[in-house]
């Protein structure tokens, strides 16, 4: 399982790949760990953005993207650009794009928390969540817990 977690800051996008074989998990290295956005009212802007995003996602053959949530209104709310991004994301075809809340993540690590610490994972600080958000997408997949409840 490939996954590629994603958290969306003001006009950028940061990445990290992590997959899991066997119960091996692997930081995989790659060409590109952000993507900044110009201008978001532009919409070659916008399709040239969805490009490069799905094509870095096809040439490391990703299976799932992992999008931690923003706050839509409120002091930390996300901005307008960051949800267009987020939904040029969700509207790549044949991804499985999974939006992750923050209550979600953090019940997750809970249950499972990362058995490694992060300065031991050679990521630069600024993946940090994208890394965790990858983490989680994978652990809730490994043990089935997005099935509806009841």
């Amino acid at each position: 399982m490939r996954t590629c977690g994603v958290e969306i800051t003001g006009s950028d996008v940061l990445l990290c790949i992590l997959t899991k074989d066997n119960d091996v998990f692997d930081i995989r290295d790659v060409r590109q760990t952000r993507f900044t956005l110009g201008n978001g009212n532009d919409t070659e802007v916008m399709r040239k953005f969805q490009f490069d995003f799905k094509k870095l996602m096809e040439d490391y053959q990703i299976d799932s993207v992992a999008i931690k949530e923003r706050q839509a209104k409120g002091k930390f709310a996300g901005s307008a650009k960051g949800f267009k991004m987020e939904t040029a994301i969700q509207l790549i075809e044949h991804l499985d794009v999974q939006v992750l809340s923050a209550t979600e993540i953090k019940e997750q690590l809970k249950r499972n928390p990362v058995p490694i610490d992060f300065e031991d994972t050679g990521l630069k600080k600024f993946q940090e969540n994208a890394f965790i958000s990858a983490y989680v997408y994978i652990m809730r997949k490994t043990y089935k817990q997005d099935e509806p409840k009841a």
